[in-house]
Parts: structure tokens; sequence; C-alpha cells
């Protein structure tokens, strides 16, 4: 007999990072870093599915009851249907009548269906004893295609497109799997420049890094462009004129205030500059990566669906993609996004500043380069050494690369221990701040 899901179930998981300043940026001075967690119970008391969505805190129980609110859709689905069927099971869930005037395909809803459409990837992952990235990267070129919906980017992308592209690479995929679990994937670290740091934490951190590996290296900007100087003066003097530097405003400024920024952070000699706006502003992201050349314009953490992904490509308007796998729908509309993103030559370099992040584009990344891109050149993706304790299989990463991982499933079930203690406002963790 078939396994079947027979129960959805949430937690409400939030930590403390406020009370140290991680992750605080110039939008976001005071996160509390969270997760709105789901577990698939099945009919195989020894298999659950987990997914979870990242958010900084107030507002992560919304996630956790849009979450409760697909469970008509998930209970009761068959594994072996599902497994035949992925494409056709997310489009069921970003379809519903009622739910996706509340989007669509936006906003709370659309992150509540990342968690379950990605606890369901780690359920079939798991039953199939392979990590998610190597689960779908022995899917043949067909299949793939089969998970992406092609509505409202088939003028960007056909399904033919795809195809081909897959079709392409689908020969050489070992010598690239091969090459990945040797060397592992190239990735950046944001740890050291959070924008809370005072200059002695930033410069013991950036010294760890480099006595780590590291070579590349992220900072938060934005709050007042002499201070962002003389922060970033101090990361360039710790890490040298030739390892790589990128700048972060977290959507701070209007389009004017970017370029200006911008153009006097020039002398740090930054690889990019990172969600310098609005995030839905296509147009603005165009014309300042016109405008402070060379340094280049990365964003897409905030970017809610394939479609403005689609207008972000078609419009020049970015030099590297930073998708986000809570932020888009979970693993189809990723590789709906990876698929587009080659396309256009646009290199993807995830974002995964949050908890759980790290352990979910770890898999994106190894699938974008088997699969899809087929490429290394100007990608690396972010690392944040926050919180990984809390994962029974959290990430690895030695001389600034992820190793690809090799439990099976998605790699963020959570420790009971950590769910129990941070859930809120029940747990231990938060019962103790009286």
């Amino acid at each position: 007999m078939s396994i079947r899901i027979t129960d959805l179930r949430t937690v409400d998981v939030r930590f403390p990072t406020s009370d140290f300043l991680d992750g605080s940026d110039a939008m976001n001075p005071d996160p509390d870093y969270s997760a709105a967690t789901v577990v698939l119970d099945t009919s195989d008391p020894a298999l659950t599915g987990h997914g979870l969505t990242f958010t900084i805190g107030r507002g992560n129980d919304l996630c956790c009851h849009a979450i409760e609110a697909l469970a008509p859709r998930v209970v009761g689905r068959s594994l072996d249907e599902l497994e035949d069927a992925m494409g056709a099971f997310w489009r069921d869930l970003v379809s519903d009548s009622q739910l996706r005037w509340l989007g669509p395909e936006k906003g709370v809803t659309h992150l509540a269906t990342s968690a379950v459409v990605n606890a369901t990837w780690d359920l079939l992952a798991k039953r199939a004893g392979q990590p998610l990235w190597k689960y779908v990267c022995d899917l043949s070129p067909a299949q793939q295609v089969e998970l992406v919906d092609f509505r409202h980017i088939s003028d960007a992308l056909s399904p033919a497109d795809a195809r081909a592209r897959l079709d392409r690479l689908a020969d050489s995929r070992s010598t690239r799997e091969a090459e990945l679990r040797r060397d592992g994937y190239p990735a950046y670290i944001t740890s050291a420049g959070w924008l809370g740091y005072d200059d002695d934490k930033i410069r013991r951190l950036c010294r760890a890094s480099l006595a780590e590996g590291w070579t590349a290296f992220k900072m938060k900007v934005g709050r007042d462009v002499e201070d962002d100087l003389r922060r970033g003066r101090i990361v360039r003097e710790e890490i040298g004129a030739d390892r790589i530097l990128m700048v972060d405003a977290n959507q701070v400024w209007d389009v004017d205030e970017a370029i200006a920024h911008v153009r006097a952070l020039a002398e740090l000699n930054p690889l990019w500059i990172e969600e310098p706006t609005s995030p839905d502003d296509v147009l603005g992201h165009a014309r300042i990566r016109r405008e402070v050349r060379p340094v280049g314009v990365a964003t897409g953490e905030h970017c809610h669906n394939r479609v403005m992904w689609k207008q972000l490509f078609q419009a020049d308007a970015i030099d590297f993609a930073q998708i986000d796998g809570c932020r888009l729908a979970g693993l189809n509309e990723v590789f709906a996004v990876l698929l587009l993103a080659a396309k256009y030559d646009v290199p993807v370099c995830p974002h995964a500043g949050g908890v759980g992040l790290c352990e979910y584009v770890q898999h994106f990344s190894a699938i974008d380069y088997v699969c899809v891109s087929g490429a290394l050149e100007g990608r690396r993706t972010e690392y944040a050494e926050h919180l990984h304790e809390h994962f029974l299989h959290p990430v690895a990463v030695r001389d600034g690369r992820y190793r690809v991982p090799t439990a099976p499933g998605f790699s963020v079930e959570m420790k009971p221990e950590s769910l129990a203690r941070y859930t809120y406002p029940g747990g231990a963790a938060w019962k103790d701040r009286g």
C-alpha cells in the first residue's frame, strides 16, 4: 500500500538573535530569526517530511496559520501520486481560489506554500534515501521540465527552451557531480558584516573568517554613507585588497539615493550592491545598474515569484540573481528561476541570511551547477554562521566552500529539543526571559 500523508503540523519557532544584533541591517535593525516550520506525518511512522519558511519575528504566527490553511490540499495525498506529478501538486497549492485572493502568488500564503512544497520534497527524497539535490539531479530532463509552471513566463522561457537546455547538459551531469563532491561549491560569508556590530567585533570576525579560509565577504550598508565608508575601510583593511567584498543595503534607498551612495562606496571596490532599492522596482534596478558600473547589482531575496524574476531578467536589471527558497514557493519555482537565469546568462548566488536558508540553498546551488547552468563562474552562495546547531544535518563549510549534503532529505529538519526550547511563546527560551 502506498504511503500517504496523514497529518500536517506547524511550530512557531523563534530565536532571540536581536540580543546580539545578529542579522541586523539598515532596514531590519533588531531581527529575531524565526521559522514557521511544518511537519508532514505519514502512514509510515518512521517517515516525516520537514519544511520551513523564514521570518524575522513578529508575524511568524501568520505564516503558521497560512500553512495550516493548506492542509486540506495536502493531507491524504499518496507519495506515489505526488512523485509522479509534483508540478501538478505545486500548481494546485498556488491555485486555491480563495487563498489566491490573498496573493496571488506572493506574501504570507506564498511563504507558507514554500514550507509545504519543500516538506513534500523532503518526504520524497528521504523515502528514496537520497539528499534532495541528488534526488532532483537524477530526474530526467523531461521530469524536471514537468516541475515548472510556465504560466506567465512562457514569453521568456518555453518548455521547449527549458528541455533543450537540460538535454544539453544531461550527459555531463556525472562529471560536475563528482567535482562538487570533491571540491564543494564556492561561498561567501556575511557573518562579520552585520550593521549593529561594533568595530572591534568586525575586526575579530574578519580575522576569524580569514583563518577559516574565506576569500569573499559581505557587509551591510545604508545607515549613513560616511559610517558605511568608515566600516568598509575597516573590512578592507582586514581582508586586503585582493579579496572579494560585497555590500548590501537591504532596500533602504530610493533610486537616486542608491546611485549616489554606491558611487561614494566605489572606493571599497565592491563586487556588487545588493538590494539597492525596493525589490519590486524593476526599472529602478535597471537604472541603478546602468549608472553604478562597474559595481554590479544583485537582488532577489524579496523577489516573490517567477514572474517578477522574468521581468528583472528581461529588463537587464541585475548582474546577480539571489534566489530565496522561502520567498519563492519552494523547489518547483526555484527551478523555474534557475532556468530563467541560465537563459539570460545571469549567475545565481542564493540568499541565505536566515535560519534554515543555508541548509536549503546548498541544494539549489548543486542542482543549478549539475543540471541547469553547468557553470561556476561568477557564482557564490551566501553563508551566515548562525543557528546551524539546531538542525539534525547542518551545513558543512570548509575553506570557503559548501560541502554537498549527504544525508537523505532537504536538510531543514530541526532537533526536537530545539523545537521545544524555542517554540514561541511557550518554549523555555522565551519563558525564561520573563
